[in-house]
């Protein structure tokens, strides 16, 4: 029996152990006097990213030099500057992506300054705007929050995650938004779905639940990426287990009923509460895993999930991109969970908000 119980112990050490142990380590690379929410490159590498809408920064996107580590607005002062003459400049700016071709795309879910949802494409190569398409309120509606996007150049569309926790939803109508980059076409597809949907698992950070009013907040269809070659798009919600995958063909398919497309999901894996996704080239998904202060990865030869890298400082690590030109990933620490929405009106984010990077197992793939 004292054999038996010694034996017993090494095991579920073992299996303790082997649960915390991070792949990697991550390394600081710049801090911000405001929070950072997703990041993006331009060709040569510099970093452009979201300040976080959740804290109303006065510029919605910045630039960051990635050798003198110097900020600036993106794609300059005007366009973060709000003006009743029009609405060509961004408001409420969280997803943002670039592309191929050196467009950076930004999504501007808008929610203020009584502005359209869009999405702005700035081209880095002539450094002027490149098109900017309007998500009407039939595929924006009120609880609508598009969050994060893939930028799918190889099929021609905009695939748009959205939260549904807008003006005060409750999650329930997560979705997804498809723009059709030629003809700017919309549509607004699996609404309130199983795969879309919240699942009732609260972020917890520290004992403390992410709350409104003392209500759970659950967000819907969030973190979303596409492989290599745009052949599926994996995504599920912030507040779920699951990590779904479809084949991107079938979801730009108008021919599918949604009974059919809903078919065609596959669940993929499991997954913590998680905000940003990405892929890199073997396949493995890396997870910012909000309640832990880390990131986790899917590894693609057995889907399990393992913690990838984590700091102390990953204060709600938001969104997670690969740097073609450096070949890190980078993540941001946004501290959402300190804003004062959750926590009586009070600011309680300190200074400074962090920018981390790390090496993935393999070569990140660069233009979702």
């Amino acid at each position: 029996m004292k054999d038996y119980i010694i034996t017993l112990s090494l095991i579920i050490t073992a299996m303790t152990t082997n649960a915390q142990t991070v792949i990697t380590d991550s390394e600081v690379f710049a801090t911000t006097e405001q929070a950072v929410g997703n990041i993006t490159f331009t060709n040569s590498g510099d970093l452009v990213y979201s300040h976080h809408p959740f804290f109303a920064p006065e510029n919605r996107v910045m630039i960051m030099d990635a050798k003198t580590k110097e900020s600036k607005p993106f794609p300059n002062k005007a366009w973060n500057t709000p003006r009743d003459t029009d609405d060509n400049f961004l408001s409420n700016v969280l997803g943002i992506r670039n592309d191929k071709n050196g467009i950076v795309w930004m999504l501007d879910m808008a929610q203020r300054d009584n502005v359209t949802p869009k999405i702005v494409g700035w081209n880095t190569k002539t450094n002027q705007l490149e098109r900017i398409y309007y998500l009407p309120k039939s595929s924006v509606p009120k609880e609508s929050q598009p969050n994060d996007m893939v930028v799918d150049t190889k099929h021609g569309f905009f695939i748009i995650a959205d939260e549904g926790i807008g003006n005060g939803g409750d999650g329930s109508k997560g979705a997804f938004i498809i723009v059709d980059m030629k003809t700017g076409k919309t549509r607004r597809l699996l609404e309130g779905t199983r795969t879309t949907l919240p699942e009732n698992t609260p972020t917890i950070i520290n004992g403390k639940h992410l709350a409104v009013n003392d209500k759970d907040l659950l967000v819907g269809n969030d973190g979303i990426t596409a492989d290599a070659n745009f052949e599926y798009v994996y995504y599920g919600p912030l507040n779920g287990t699951k990590i779904y995958r479809i084949k991107t063909l079938d979801l730009v398919n108008e021919n599918l009923t949604e009974v059919e497309l809903d078919s065609k999901i596959d669940t993929y894996s499991e997954k913590p509460n998680n905000g940003g996704m990405s892929i890199d080239t073997a396949g493995n998904l890396y997870l910012t895993a909000l309640e832990t202060k880390s990131v986790a990865v899917v590894l693609t030869k057995d889907r399990s999930v393992k913690t990838m890298t984590k700091d102390k400082n990953m204060v709600w690590p938001d969104g997670v991109s690969y740097n073609h030109v450096d070949g890190y990933m980078y993540v941001s620490a946004a501290q959402v969970n300190k804003g004062a929405v959750f926590n009586n009106g009070t600011d309680q984010s300190t200074k400074p908000f962090y920018i981390f990077r790390f090496k993935p197992l393999v070569k990140g793939v660069s233009f979702r």
